[in-house]
């Protein structure tokens, strides 16, 4: 990339890591405030019903915080530009054991994440394709006859005539 065309974009970045919750349940959260303005995402995130989104909170709030004062960056201007959920070390630290059948017994992964979130003053460029979730019900698709339900079909409307 040349110089002229590159472009100097001001990031804050805030980390949270070995938060006691698994990956999948952050990304859920993650993926609903990505892209969208750090207002709009931390009214989202504080009436969000979900127990992963109170530390996901915190952090964005610790990289509006780390923007207005390290790089003084407009703190009511700010979008989540790019925010990332990496597993930690999975049950390396805190093992459990889960008594099972016959006297044997199973480990429990009490799994870990590292959480990034970068903030800028500028707008997604693209905006995030959604996806289909937990959330969002998938529209049923009409099943098309084979010929075996055809035969059927009709062997019921002549048994019943």
């Amino acid at each position: 990339m040349t110089t002229e065309n590159a472009q100097l974009v001001q990031q804050a970045v805030a980390h949270l890591r070995f938060v006691r919750m698994g990956p999948r349940k952050l990304r859920r959260i993650a993926n609903a405030i990505r892209g969208k303005s750090v207002r709009e995402a931390l009214v989202l995130l504080k009436f969000a019903g979900v127990y992963a989104s109170e530390p996901m909170e915190r952090l964005l709030r610790s990289a509006a915080a780390n923007a207005g004062a390290n790089h003084n960056m407009n703190v009511d201007e700010l979008y989540v530009a790019r925010i990332t959920v990496d597993g930690g070390p999975g049950g390396r630290f805190t093992k459990r054991l889960d008594p099972r059948a016959q006297g044997r017994a199973y480990f429990k992964r009490k799994r870990l994440s590292h959480v990034t979130v970068v903030v800028t003053e500028q707008p997604p460029k693209q905006s995030r394709r959604s996806r289909p979730g937990a959330a969002v019900a998938a529209t049923a698709q009409p099943r098309r006859p084979t010929a075996r339900r055809r035969q059927r079909a009709a062997a019921a409307a002549g048994a019943a005539s």
